[in-house]
């Protein structure tokens, strides 16, 4: 085993794995022809888990094995060889399979098969689990959808494990497959490509959301009565995404901490360490967005109360004129009222009324009709009624 590949293994551990140890002193590898390329690891995988599985030997593939056991039969045979062995929502058989054959832990395990976990980096001796959420951006509905990858890094071993379409590792092994340089630098390089390729997907999601964000932004102030059920579903969404990508801040610390520590190469801690700050980049935007969404949620709800100030103001106003209005026209009804009310008295035709013969009597009741109404009107001036 080469020295570059020996420094590769020890950044996992300072001991090295039971199966390398093995293999340090088995028979010398045969040469096996590199296997034909062929289009594998596709998005939609069908029939079985098992989507790829590869072989890979001083940066190239050598063999394509077809099933979980012939893998483990190549790999036995390539003692410096490197398994990469991808798989589709695989059932409990197969996730015991590779872990009697690579030693993986039970726990790690039964995170794989449950799915739904956040994402984290674990050590279990000599082995890395990483969870991964990759994410994209429904611009139609506005949603972020959530894709979930695990991955067991060992020293000559990669295994992930895709509980959705998202992210495509097809990319990412075509990617390495052309840099044998990169591939050669051992299984961290593999971990590193997968990083890197979630991690790029994130940029589209950022995007999307700041795009979305201008555009409430333009409707808080054109006083769209929709856009607060709609601040309240972005705000939902980037909090989703936060939970998604705040933790690769510190599983990447943790990286990084161990450069010096394990021996990493320097070139894959370069690598690294921009996938760091693109990781940082997209959790800062991430917190920028959560925090302008509250704030435009209390724009927002500052201008509604506005609106509805005057709102009220204007009902005030126009409830204010009514009264003066129905002032006025009591007023005028109670004023027209006295006269009738005289009229109907000396109106009712008795026998016995003496202003009915009386030669004053007619005047009288003008008079007393006009004193009434003058008196009345008097009244209700001082009152600001007319």
């Amino acid at each position: 085993m080469s020295d570059l590949r020996l420094r590769t293994f020890r950044a996992f551990s300072r001991t090295p794995s039971l199966r390398g140890t093995a293999r340090k002193h088995a028979a010398p590898a045969p040469v096996i022809e590199p296997a034909a390329e062929k289009p594998r690891d596709t998005q939609k995988p069908k029939g079985h888990s098992v989507v790829d599985s590869a072989i890979y030997c001083d940066g190239r593939r050598i063999a394509s094995p077809e099933s979980l056991a012939e893998t483990y039969r190549v790999l036995h045979k390539a003692p410096q060889g490197l398994a990469w062995i991808g798989l589709y929502r695989p059932d409990q058989r197969e996730l015991n399979s590779l872990a009697q054959e690579f030693g993986l832990h039970e726990l790690a395990v039964e995170d794989a098969i449950q799915a739904h976990q956040r994402p984290k980096l674990e050590r279990y001796g000599d082995t890395l689990f990483v969870v991964l959420k990759a994410a994209r951006y429904r611009d139609a509905t506005e949603e972020v959808e959530f894709g979930e990858v695990h991955v067991f890094v060992g020293p000559d071993f990669v295994v992930t494990v895709r509980h959705a379409e998202a992210p495509n590792l097809a990319a990412v092994r075509r990617r390495v497959e052309h840099d044998p340089e990169l591939l050669n630098l051992g299984t961290e390089a593999v971990l590193y490509a997968i990083l890197d390729k979630v991690v790029d997907g994130y940029a589209p999601v950022v995007a999307g959301l700041e795009n979305d964000i201008d555009e409430i932004e333009t409707e808080v102030f054109r006083g769209d009565p929709k856009v607060s059920r709609r601040i309240y579903e972005l705000s939902r969404e980037v909090i989703e995404f936060q939970r998604a990508t705040r933790p690769l801040v510190g599983m990447l610390q943790g990286l990084r901490g161990g450069f010096d520590k394990y021996g990493v190469d320097e070139e894959l801690q370069r690598y690294l360490r921009d996938v760091a700050d693109h990781v940082t980049e997209v959790v800062e935007k991430v917190d920028g967005f959560r925090e302008l969404l509250r704030d435009i949620l209390t724009v927002n709800a500052t201008l509604v109360a506005q609106q509805q100030n005057e709102e009220m103001k204007s009902l005030t106003i126009a409830s204010s004129e009514q009264n003066e209005e129905v002032k006025r026209i009591s007023a005028w009804a109670a004023i027209l009222f006295a006269p009738t009310l005289i009229g109907t008295v000396y109106g009712m035709n008795f026998d016995y009324m003496p202003e009915l013969h009386w030669q004053l009597g007619y005047p009288f009741a003008i008079g007393l009709m006009a004193l009434v109404c003058v008196g009345l009107h008097q009244i209700f001036k001082r009152r600001g009624w007319l």
